[in-house]
């Protein structure tokens, strides 16, 4: 059978209000779904998709921090299957310093509040390679880097694409320095950290999308 993207919509619509996400807004469960229900049609008519695998997510609606700040939403997340310990930002970001962390000046984003990132690869395929050589290549593939609130909304979407020696970095979201922020596994619960541009991990890939869309209107 085809992959039934209306029916997906639906299910990460619900995700988000089963996890309180409305409650990050002044909106009930009802307003929050009708706020996202105009990018249903960026999904349902966008070209065919695939459904998901091991590494590689069709879409995934992007809630950013205008909506849902960041310190709410790594709490959140939990990895697949039975493990249901929270989601943690690592001690090595200073107290508050994650809104330093902002889209990067080649990421153009659809819409402020939320849209849809589409055709995601987690990066395995980086593992083990410098991070800014990794950037390049997928900046050469004509391919965009997952920020910070993108990566957590795959996570939340899809707890089981964070996987053991196959976690990502999110290079599309910077602050300025050498840092490149990332998430990866921590004591069986996510962990939002950051490793030097410079320093390769053989655990550590480089997540990347095919592109962006969609308004909130």
């Amino acid at each position: 059978m085809p992959f039934d993207a209306d029916a997906e919509f639906d299910r990460q619509v619900r995700t988000l209000i089963d996890n309180g996400y409305p409650k990050l807004t002044d909106l009930d469960d009802d307003a929050y779904a009708a706020l996202l229900e105009p990018l249903r049609e960026t999904v349902t008519t966008h070209e065919a998709m695939a459904e998901p695998e091991e590494g590689l997510v069709p879409f995934v609606l992007v809630v950013t921090r205008e909506l849902a700040p960041l310190y709410d939403v790594v709490p959140r997340l939990t990895l697949g299957g039975r493990k249901t310990k929270p989601g943690v930002v690592d001690h090595n970001y200073a107290e508050g310093e994650l809104v330093r962390f902002v889209a990067a000046k080649e990421v153009e984003l659809p819409d402020a509040r939320a849209y849809v990132l589409f055709d995601i690869q987690r990066g395995e395929e980086f593992c083990g390679a410098v991070p800014n050589d990794a950037m390049a290549t997928i900046a050469d593939r004509d391919r965009t880097l997952l920020t910070i609130e993108e990566g957590l909304s795959l996570v939340q979407q899809f707890p089981s694409i964070l996987a053991k020696n196959k976690c990502f970095s999110l290079g599309g979201s910077r602050c300025g320095d050498k840092r490149v922020p990332a998430i990866w596994i921590s004591q069986n619960a996510p962990k939002l950290g950051w490793c030097w541009q410079g320093n390769p991990h053989t655990w550590l890939g480089m997540a990347s999308a095919a592109g962006r869309d969609g308004s909130l209107g």
